[in-house]
């Protein structure tokens, strides 16, 4: 590299200073009102416990299939699925009203949707190993649609419609007082726990950041990124496609293992209605709007999106319905809640898309990716402008 190369990278360096300060600035500050969210629910009496432990769930299942789209740059549309088996692993072993002879403990359980959700990603990604792109989408879409039907018509081990109830439930240490001093004893999680559910979700998710941070760095991760770029060249540069596709499938569907083991013991209920296709169209949505392929930006997108899908959205149909009936506007009165839900998500995800389409906070390699993408659409544009000119 020469002085001129030197300057112009130095420059550029300083140029972003101020926006990596910024952004690194709002991420501590959001993962310093995540950990001391319970404190600050009960100190404004907000009541919003109960909605910010699904929120939490649906930001782990954000960070597997970060993995699948955001690193790999392979497209599923039915990562529902794998949260769907996660939380049935979890209600075969530990239900009493599972056909299965033994039960277990929650935490192996939970273990075990790990596993057995990885073994059905690599199932997935062994037949779609010469797919990418639009038909790489309508295999997963198809699986994400095959999944809940299949525990939906398995009456005999499933209970079909009537869902699996109750499920087990972790037991964790709890200090309590007696006469003879503090002991040391097993507190069963209720559903009432909200804020003991919180931080058991939260601690998972610190471990599952932790795995996909280190997963980011390590070599599979780089080769996962040069199979998005581009799968041709990766090929030739020694990176085995068949391996690498497997194990981003396997991967990304074991954190949402977790997720589903987690939602339905928190639930203490799981049916296959739970499982639906917008499920998979959300974490995606979370996936975008974070930013793919940043781990931190990925965890600020599923939160807000979770905040705007579960509580703006769900107030802003009744604001809707008083707005029109303060104009007068009878069409607006009539809006219905759900609909009026989805049409808000929908005019977010694509005020997104016009404004920011790298997502809020991009990585720097897809962000030059997209600022590159876009200057080498321009360039022959100016060019012919150039020749053209008088």
């Amino acid at each position: 590299m020469n002085l001129r190369d030197s300057a112009i990278s130095a420059s550029s360096a300083l140029r972003n200073r101020p926006a990596e300060v910024v952004r690194n600035a709002v991420l501590t500050t959001f993962v310093v009102v995540l950990i001391a969210y319970p404190a600050l629910d009960a100190q404004l009496r907000l009541g919003a416990m109960g909605t910010m432990n699904p929120i939490l769930v649906y930001t782990i299942l954000a960070l597997g299939l970060n993995i699948v789209v955001g690193f790999a740059g392979l497209l599923d549309l039915g990562y529902a699925a794998f949260f769907a088996i996660g939380g049935y692993t979890a209600a075969f072993l530990t239900s009493p009203v599972s056909p299965l002879p033994f039960h277990t403990d929650f935490w192996i359980a939970l273990v075990a949707s790990w596993f057995v959700a990885a073994a059905f990603g690599v199932i997935l990604g062994a037949p779609t190993l010469r797919l990418r792109g639009d038909y790489l989408a309508i295999v997963t879409l198809a699986f994400g649609e095959i999944v809940p039907r299949m525990f939906l018509n398995l009456d005999q081990w499933t209970r079909g419609s009537r869902g699996m109830n109750p499920i087990g439930r972790p037991h964790v240490p709890w200090v309590e007082m007696s006469p003879e001093g503090t002991i040391l004893v097993e507190k069963e999680l209720l559903a009432s726990d909200q804020v003991f559910w919180y931080y058991l979700i939260l601690a998972i998710a610190a471990v599952s950041v932790f795995g996909v941070l280190r997963l980011r760095h390590s070599r599979l991760g780089r080769a996962w990124m040069a199979l998005r770029e581009d799968e041709i060249a990766a090929a030739s540069m020694g990176v085995n496609l068949v391996q690498t596709k497997l194990l981003a499938f396997a991967l990304g569907a074991s954190f949402s293992g977790f997720a589903g083991s987690l939602f339905a013991s928190m639930l203490q209920f799981i049916d296959p209605f739970q499982f639906d296709f917008s499920i998979s169209i959300m974490v995606l949505s979370m996936v975008i709007l974070g930013g793919m392929g940043n781990v931190w930006g990925v965890i600020f997108g599923g939160v807000v999106m979770g905040l705007f899908n579960l509580v703006v959205a769900e107030q802003a149909g009744k604001w809707i319905r008083g707005l029109g009936q303060a104009l007068g506007a009878g069409f607006l009165q009539q809006v219905e809640l759900g609909s009026s839900k989805f049409m808000l998500y929908g005019l977010a995800l694509v005020l997104l898309m016009q404004l920011r389409p790298e997502g809020l906070f991009p990585s720097r390699e897809r962000q030059a990716e997209l600022r590159q993408g876009g200057e080498e659409a321009a360039a022959p544009e100016r060019a012919l402008g150039e020749e053209v000119a008088p």
